[in-house]
């Protein structure tokens, strides 16, 4: 049997109801003998020093029968709310939370390792969750209300957040959080949590220094961005790389970057600029690499069109359910430009601009995993044909609930393998080869 993500309440988290109680008789004459105007001005320690100071003191005043311990939480919780994002602050600064999703203002989730859990976090009410998100949105220069009730915007540690609220979220507002690590996995990282295995390591470390075009494909929270992360730091430091993304979450370590990412309408209804004129505009900018961080829309004709033009070694994602799925998107995406094609060409231009597909999952035990690495071999009628080099085998599920299998090649070598060793990168014959025996674990 398979086991659900587990949902868990997490007591570390919970505020007792006289700490509540008192926060909330506190936090008005904090907020009354704050000039707020001059919070903005000065630097964030010291205005929570202030806070600090001024909260403490009218707990003071008013004898508040608190511990210590008591005193601490609820003075914490104060400078939260004036220069935080109130009950969220504690689950942000907790480096094991990769998803804070926020169903109503009284119920709140986490994803850790994978899985998620219900914690005992709390929003007053709707409305002080709507002053939090409000709260964020304005930061980036944005605004959420019945007129616009839906905002995708960035924290300032890159964290990416969605927002929707009433009368579209019928049961009050929905906050989500898609968090990134300050540090990025390497892939010694996702060797060790089982994302792929050494010898997967070694190919791809050979496709990204043989400048082949490679898209990696998976669901939502599968992996795909930490794994282009990790690639990319294949690419060697002599060439310029151009990233573009809707939300910049690459986390790139060589010296020469150029760093681009969308921009949305502003109020008026203007001023978008998309990834489509992201990379046509990245095309005069002399790249040696472009790095799309997913292609989603009509964007996706003109890389098509870079991979195709000398600009190979690009590096992309996409949402999709398998390898073949991720075909299919891009023709989906490619009809987004209104472009009439003929299938048979355009399914010639996409076999010839992209070399590798790499899938990945998140499975039940919450690993995010490499299940299939496939080349792209061409055409045969007005079918694109692929060949699977390395898949996941798996076996079944242990008794903790882990999802048990081996990386294993299929004994394919693909054709890239001449083209890799006339760029003088040489990849052992072995590594291919279906015995356990020869390759690397």
């Amino acid at each position: 049997m398979i086991d659900h993500p587990m949902i868990a309440d997490l007591s570390d988290t919970e505020v007792s109801p006289l700490e509540a109680e008192w926060k909330q008789l506190i936090l008005p004459k904090v907020l009354g003998t704050l000039d707020l105007s001059m919070i903005g001005m000065i630097d964030e320690k010291r205005s929570r020093t202030q806070i600090r100071d001024i909260a403490n003191r009218l707990i003071n005043e008013e004898a508040a029968p608190l511990s210590l311990i008591q005193r601490r939480h609820v003075v914490r919780q104060i400078e939260d709310e004036v220069m935080g994002l109130g009950p969220l602050e504690p689950l942000l600064a907790d480096p094991t939370v990769s998803d804070i999703l926020v169903n109503g203002h009284d119920h709140i989730y986490v994803e850790r390792a994978g899985k998620l859990q219900r914690t005992a976090v709390r929003f007053h009410d709707d409305a002080h969750l709507l002053n939090i998100i409000d709260r964020i949105v304005s930061k980036v220069g944005r605004r959420i209300d019945e007129s616009i009730p839906m905002v995708d915007a960035r924290l300032q540690d890159g964290s990416r957040i969605n927002a929707i609220i009433p009368p579209l979220a019928i049961d009050g507002p929905v906050l989500s959080i898609r968090r990134f690590r300050k540090d990025a996995l390497r892939m010694d990282d996702l060797v060790r949590y089982g994302s792929l295995s050494n010898a997967l390591v070694d190919l791809l470390k050979a496709i990204v220094l043989g400048r082949l075009n490679v898209m990696i494909s998976g669901g939502t929270g599968s992996g795909k961005t930490t794994l282009l992360n990790a690639m990319s730091g294949f690419i060697p430091e002599r060439e310029r790389i151009i990233t573009i993304e809707d939300s910049a979450e690459l986390q790139l370590q060589q010296p020469h970057v150029v760093r681009l990412e969308t921009r949305q309408v502003n109020v008026e209804g203007r001023g978008q600029i998309t990834q489509r004129d992201l990379v046509r505009n990245s095309l005069r900018m002399r790249p040696d690499r472009i790095v799309v961080g997913e292609v989603r829309g009509a964007e996706a004709l003109d890389m098509l069109q870079s991979m195709n033009t000398g600009h190979d070694g690009s590096l992309t994602t996409i949402h999709a359910n398998s390898s073949r799925d991720a075909l299919s998107r891009v023709e989906t995406m490619v009809a987004m430009t209104g472009i009439q094609f003929p299938i048979a060409a355009l399914r010639a231009q996409i076999a010839s601009a992209i070399d590798v597909i790499i899938h990945m999952e998140r499975q039940e035990d919450g690993c995010r995993r490499v299940i299939s690495v496939q080349e792209i071999n061409g055409m045969e009628a007005e079918t694109i044909v692929m060949s699977e080099i390395f898949c996941f085998a798996r076996s079944g599920i242990d008794e903790r609930g882990g999802v048990t299998g081996r990386f294993s090649p299929t004994g394919i070598v693909p054709e890239f393998y001449d083209r890799l060793s006339k760029r003088g990168i040489e990849l052992p014959i072995a590594l291919f080869s279906e015995d356990p025996a020869d390759i690397r674990s």
